[in-house]
C-alpha cells in the first residue's frame, strides 16, 4: 500500500489490536496500574468499561501479554454463551474436555483443577472481553464460579471488559449479588490534549517512520477534533488521510487530506465540517 512511500515497515493504523502499538496514555496507564495492583493483591472481581473504540481490547491484550508465569489466563473473547457454555469454555481453557457432562459436574471439575493450580502456586484469572454480550443468566452463572475459594483466597480472579451497557445490565435486580462482588471498576476515556498527537506519533514510529512530522499542526488539530479522541476513529481517519496523500504522491499530511477522510467516514459527522470531496477520486481509485 503506502508503506514504501512514507518509509514504513508496516501499516501504522490497523484496527486489529496489536500490543506492540500500545501507548501508555493517561487513561490506559491508570487502568493498567490499578489492574496490576488489584491482580497482584488477589482482588476477586474487576471491571473495565469504555465506549466503542476507546481501547478495551488493546488493554485486554496487554494484560494477557504482561501476566507473570504464575498466572493461568482463561480468555473468553466471545462471551455470548449459555451458563453451561461458559462452564465448558472455562474448562476447555484449563485443558479439561468434558463433552457431555452437565453443569454441576463441569463446575466441580473446574473447582478441583483450580485447587490443584493453587497447590502448585499458580493463580487462575478469567478475562472476558465484550462482556456486555454475555446474557444475564450467564452473568449470574459467573457469580457461581467466583464462589470457588479456599479459606484464605479466591481460586479464580475475574476481569470483565465491556461497553457501558455492561453497567446497565449489572444494575438488574437479579444481578445485584454479582454487582456486589465487583471490587474495582474503571471507565476508559478518550484521548485528551496532546495525547492524540502522541498516539499518532507513537504508532508511526513503531511502524518504522523516522522522518519529520508527517501530519502538520492543522491536520493534527482537525484529526483530534473529528475523532473526539477515540483511538479507533483516530486510526481510521489517519489511515485514510495517508491513503489520500499517497494517491496525490504527497509526503506531508495536510488538513485537506483529513477532511477528505472525514467525508468518507460515516461514523464522523460530515455536516459539522461543511466539506465534501470524493475520497476515491483523491486516492485515485
Amino acid at each position: 500500500m503506502y508503506e514504501k512511500h512514507f518509509g514504513l515497515r508496516e501499516l501504522p493504523f490497523c484496527l486489529t489490536p496489536d500490543t506492540q502499538f500500545y501507548l501508555n496514555a493517561s487513561w490506559h496507564a491508570e487502568a493498567s496500574t490499578v489492574l496490576d495492583i488489584c491482580i497482584n493483591q488477589g482482588e476477586g472481581f474487576l471491571k473495565i468499561v469504555g465506549e466503542v473504540g476507546t481501547g478495551k481490547t488493546m488493554l485486554c491484550r496487554r494484560l494477557l501479554a504482561s501476566l507473570e508465569s504464575e498466572y493461568v489466563p482463561i480468555y473468553i473473547p466471545n462471551p455470548y454463551l449459555s451458563p453451561e457454555g461458559l462452564f465448558h469454555a472455562i474448562a476447555y481453557e484449563l485443558g479439561i474436555h468434558l463433552n457431555q457432562a452437565n453443569s454441576h459436574i463441569v463446575l466441580k471439575v473446574i473447582e478441583e483443577e483450580l485447587v490443584q493450580l493453587a497447590v502448585l502456586g499458580q493463580k487462575a484469572i478469567l478475562i472476558v472481553d465484550e462482556a456486555q454480550s454475555m446474557p444475564a443468566e450467564t452473568l449470574e452463572a459467573l457469580r457461581l464460579v467466583t464462589n470457588l475459594e479456599t479459606e484464605k483466597f479466591k481460586l479464580l480472579q475475574v476481569v470483565l471488559f465491556g461497553q457501558p451497557e455492561l453497567d446497565i445490565i449489572l444494575q438488574q435486580p437479579g444481578l445485584r449479588q454479582l454487582l456486589q462482588r465487583v471490587t474495582f471498576s474503571y471507565q476508559l476515556k478518550p484521548l485528551i490534549g496532546n495525547e492524540v498527537k502522541d498516539y499518532v506519533t507513537h504508532r508511526l514510529v513503531t511502524a518504522g517512520y523516522r522522518g519529520p512530522e508527517l501530519f502538520d499542526k492543522k491536520a493534527m488539530d482537525v484529526l483530534a477534533s473529528a475523532s473526539k479522541g477515540i483511538p479507533r476513529l483516530v486510526n481510521i481517519l489517519a489511515h485514510k488521510s495517508m491513503m489520500c496523500a499517497f494517491g496525490k504522491r504527497e509526503k506531508k499530511i495536510t488538513k485537506s487530506f483529513v477532511f477528505v477522510a472525514i467525508d468518507d467516514t460515516e461514523s464522523v459527522s460530515r455536516s459539522r465540517w461543511g466539506f465534501s470531496t470524493s475520497y476515491k477520486k483523491v486516492v485515485g481509485l
